[in-house]
């Protein structure tokens, strides 16, 4: 029989699209979601520990409790209103299609359940949801649809500006510009541009250029000029323009995107030096990923020596600092005692859970390697006069299960941007050294 797209769908989920999402059943509207009986297996092994997939994976399981209260499964029970059904689904016995895959992966049980799913319902869209590429080559090898989670996935990547830090606009004549130079500010009008909020622009006439920003509020575009903090000045138009979203009061949220080499978290951490004062205190994180899947728990030492290695990136902007620094100056005896005192605390992303963030500039590193879930939790926690800073570089990711367009910065700028309180910066030109960017660039 045909298949036919009035009848609902069934999706069958793997683990990790769950830990990625614990809200994820709810997202798949009418059709039917199917987990298989190792999937909650896998996910009862999480429940314990201070990542986010295991709060995930406990806030998973409480979703499942309160779905069933006093109710048995018995086939099926219903997600909401407007929503499919909920099924768990048992072991199924191996097919001859399968007879050379391992039997005790947890893989390859998910992908049997799904193999079941697809010749029981030939009336049916049948697919497995993973975020997991070689298990969906896998199903697909056996003819079986498999998707990747798509509901936190960036369609369009145009906000993120990739390709160039601001953009330029061919001013008509110059007296527009010595306009823009006098008055320092200019109406969007007289450009024929529609600009988005915090948008960065480079006004061009001839050999003759201009720096600006565009603020929503008046529709003008103002003029942005170097800025220097604690001794680190920009040394590019982009780095510019991370300075001032970073130094304004009205953007309480910046994302700096950029390939390593680029200035990001030291842009960050210089600019919020220079407003320390306007803060109680500065945080500065990252999340911990361990190399070759082992928890920082292998590692030799008391928790600092464990957690050191992951926070040494954090540490060498603060040096490099400190090197700029006369010797005896009050700019170095300013950071000596705001690590002594605390008030510029460096950390482990998983130690700032539960922590209060007022008052506060709050620096996340490497941010490319959270998720979206993640990155609304820690944006969700933000109090009175707490400045957000997220840096990352989207073409190098860790996480296995995240790309381009599903980690958690992409999908934050995207949805971010246009307010009035989020700027966003892509830095382009590498300033660590003419073979980092060479690097950078073909490699």
């Amino acid at each position: 029989m045909a298949k036919t797209n009035k009848l609902p769908k069934i999706f069958v989920l793997d683990t990790n699209v769950i830990l990625h999402d614990y809200n994820c059943i709810h997202n798949f509207q009418d059709n039917d979601v199917v987990i298989p009986i190792v999937v909650l297996e896998e996910i009862d092994n999480f429940k314990k520990g201070n990542e986010q997939i295991n709060y995930n994976a406990r806030a998973f399981i409480r979703i499942i409790d309160e779905l069933l209260g006093d109710k048995l499964f018995n086939g099926g029970i219903s997600l909401g209103k407007g929503l499919g059904n909920l099924r768990i689904a048992l072991d199924q016995p191996f097919p001859d299609e399968m007879k050379l895959f391992n039997k005790d992966l947890p893989d390859h049980r998910i992908l049997t359940v799904a193999y079941h799913e697809a010749k029981q319902n030939p009336e049916r869209y049948v697919a497995l949801v993973s975020k997991d590429v070689s298990l969906r080559v896998k199903a697909k090898s056996l003819g079986i649809a498999a998707e990747d989670y798509l509901n936190d996935k960036v369609q369009d990547m145009k906000s993120l500006d990739l390709k160039a830090g601001a953009t330029t606009v061919d001013v008509a004549d110059d007296s527009l510009l010595n306009q823009f130079y006098a008055d320092r500010k200019i109406a969007a009008k007289l450009l024929n541009i529609t600009p988005e909020a915090n948008q960065f622009f480079v006004l061009k006439y001839g050999n003759s250029s201009a720096l600006a920003r565009y603020e929503k509020n008046t529709d003008t575009l103002t003029r942005v000029e170097k800025q220097r903090c604690y001794n680190i000045e920009p040394r590019n138009s982009e780095q510019t323009f991370a300075f001032d979203a970073l130094l304004n009061p009205n953007v309480q949220l910046v994302s700096l995107t950029g390939m390593a080499g680029t200035g990001k978290t030291l842009l960050a951490v210089a600019a919020a030096l220079q407003q320390e004062a306007n803060f109680d205190q500065i945080l500065l994180a990252r999340p911990v990923i361990p190399l070759q899947n082992q928890e920082i728990g292998f590692l030799p030492g008391e928790i600092k020596d464990k957690i050191g290695p992951y926070m040494l990136p954090l540490f060498d902007n603060i040096l490099f600092i400190k090197s700029r620094c006369k010797p005896n100056s009050k700019e170095l005896l300013k950071i000596d005692e705001l690590l002594r005192t605390e008030k510029m605390n460096i950390s482990p992303l998983a130690y700032i859970r539960g922590r209060s963030l007022s008052n506060t500039f709050f620096i996340i590193d490497e941010a490319q390697n959270l998720t979206p879930h993640e990155i609304k939790t820690i944006i969700t926690r933000a109090g009175e006069n707490t400045k957000i800073v997220l840096t990352g570089d989207i073409f190098q990711i860790d996480s296995p299960y995240l790309d381009q367009r599903s980690n958690g910065i992409t999908y934050m700028t995207d949805k971010m941007h246009g307010q009035e309180l989020f700027a966003h910066v892509n830095l382009v030109k590498g300033e660590r050294s003419p073979l980092a960017e060479l690097a950078g660039n073909i490699l």
